[in-house]
């Protein structure tokens, strides 16, 4: 039948081919999907794999970044979040409940903390801290329901003991989770490391830092190799309305090709880093899983590629230098920005009072302020000259 002009503009009477073959896959924006019969529509369950019901179930552009980010990091499945600290908190409210016990690493990521400790406030969930090192301070209850690991830790870079945190977890039938932002699916396999082939229940992952590799999209992801606890997740995902663009979606899933490049190369840089910090006499101590000197040093080695230690080191300055001799030093760096997060091209670097993050005593850290860079993909000697001018810059208001 003959349409009126304005029913033509969205009915158009011709649709070019729907499918082609492209480098990168097809972008689907959508809230509503259409379905091409009443079967369709009531043939379908929410637990399908590829469950086309509407836009925050997903769609082929979601669904396709999802698969990828289950087989970087050896999953099965992937449930995407609009950032890192939503997929962490999806966890907690899934596998948490009133009177359960969690427990945390001293140096976990800390909104992840403050999270739980607003569920202890409100619902009565009872947070434990441990050493991530020393997995005989994980004493858990018969009311634990669930541990937090982080390898490694994003400010002090402790690599935990993951083999034994994880075996005497199963032994006691709790949840692990892993933030894997750091490993990033590629300095180690989450369901599958060491001897034994240990496995995590749950891999968390802020694809803001190096899938997205680029600083300007959040987004995180909760990957599981159980079909039972994927669908406990995705039960939850939908109860609280979690969804992604598929814009940010196809920008992330664009850039996984480049990842392990990236990854690598930002992680030999930090390894040029850390070898010419570690001679500079302003630092107490260099915090990075490869120096031989760091807690959980043993632990990376026997379960990372040594090639694989991602881009960050932290440093600690002696006791002498104060917060504004600190300051200063940030402020005079030129290449390395103050700002959060990691895993973009440009260079970041923040301050840190560690007395005020630990709910333990480590005395594997020395005392004095800590200053976490952040490696981009500038060249590594030009990122050594950028420190070596601030220090210089550091001594002369330091002797003033």
């Amino acid at each position: 039948m003959k349409k009126n002009p304005q029913t033509a503009l969205i009915h158009a009477p011709r649709k070019a081919p729907q499918y082609v073959s492209t480098v990168q896959p097809p972008l689907f924006r959508a809230s509503t999907i259409i379905f091409d019969s009443t079967d369709a529509l009531f043939n379908r369950h929410w637990t399908d794999r590829y469950d086309y019901s509407y836009g925050t179930h997903g769609t082929p552009t979601t669904f396709t970044l999802a698969d990828n980010i289950a087989q970087i990091e050896g999953g099965e499945f992937c449930l995407l979040a609009p950032s890192g600290l939503s997929a962490i908190n999806l966890v907690n409210s899934c596998f948490l409940a009133q009177g359960d016990e969690v427990w945390v690493a001293d140096n976990i990521y800390g909104p992840n903390m403050e999270h739980l400790r607003n569920l202890q406030q409100r619902y009565g969930i009872q947070v434990k801290v441990y050493n991530p090192i020393d997995a005989a301070t994980f004493q858990p209850t018969d009311q634990a329901k669930l541990i937090w690991l982080e390898a490694a830790g994003s400010v002090t870079l402790e690599f935990p003991d993951l083999i034994q945190l994880v075996k005497k977890a199963q032994a006691h039938n709790i949840l692990t989770a892993l933030d894997n932002t750091w490993g990033a699916g590629l300095a180690f396999n989450a369901f599958d490391f060491g001897e034994a082939h240990l496995s995590v229940d749950i891999s968390v992952h802020a694809l803001t830092k190096y899938p997205s590799g680029g600083g300007d999209i959040l987004m995180g992801s909760v990957v599981t190799r159980d079909e039972k606890l994927h669908h406990q997740l995705f039960r939850m995902h939908a109860l609280q309305g979690i969804s992604i663009s598929g814009d940010d979606a196809a920008q992330i899933q664009r850039s996984l090709g480049s990842m392990q490049i990236r990854y690598e190369h930002q992680s030999q840089s930090a390894m040029t880093l850390m070898h010419w910090l570690k001679q500079q006499p302003e630092f107490a101590q260099v915090l990075h899983p490869a120096v031989e000197s760091s807690a959980g040093h043993a632990h990376w080695k026997e379960i990372c590629t040594t090639s694989q230690s991602a881009g960050l080191i932290s440093v600690i300055f002696k006791p002498e230098y104060t917060l504004q001799d600190i300051r200063n030093f940030c402020d005079a760096l030129s290449l390395f920005k103050l700002g959060f997060s990691w895993g973009g091209p440009v260079s970041l670097v923040m301050l840190y009072n560690i007395k005020d993050m630990r709910a333990l005593e480590h005395t594997h850290l020395q005392q004095g302020l800590l200053v976490r860079f952040c490696i981009g993909l500038e060249h590594p000697q030009d990122l050594i000259q950028d420190i070596e001018n601030a220090l210089k810059q550091l001594k002369t208001l330091h002797i003033e």
